[in-house]
């Protein structure tokens, strides 16, 4: 019996453990968004939309894992940070698209080989021995 109950406990710990491997993984990353102003959040929209802007908030939120309004307010800042643009769409002016600006891109360009040098770093340190 404690046996399964050790084993139940496990499980119900795996959100926990989750929750610590993605600290160990970011720890790696916060220097160089540090360096460049960024939050972890605004560099998860930055990188979404760099990928595939534009994008409608409510789309942006989901692909970045973000709360509508906490999105909301991050974009806000942004905007006041000349990080991203919000305009309406050309076809329905009740959509709201949001795209990055030439500022966002030039810091992105900058921050590209310091995040891939960090992956590739990660990569070798996770590699098979032999």
């Amino acid at each position: 019996m404690s046996h399964t109950r050790q084993a139940m406990f496990r499980h119900r710990n795996l959100p926990h453990l989750l929750l610590q491997a993605r600290e160990t993984l970011l720890a790696g990353f916060r220097p160089i968004l540090r360096q460049f102003g960024i939050t972890e959040q605004q560099w998860r929209v930055m990188r979404t939309l760099n990928e595939r802007e534009p994008m409608e908030p409510n789309q942006l939120a989901d692909a970045c894992l973000i709360l509508s309004p906490s999105l909301t307010r991050m974009l806000g800042g942004m905007e006041d940070a000349g990080l991203v643009e919000r305009t309406r769409s050309a076809t329905d002016q009740r959509r709201q698209l949001v795209s990055l600006t030439p500022s966002a891109r030039a810091i992105i360009v900058q921050m590209e080989p310091l995040v891939d040098a960090r992956y590739q770093e990660l990569a070798q340190r996770l590699a098979p021995s032999g």
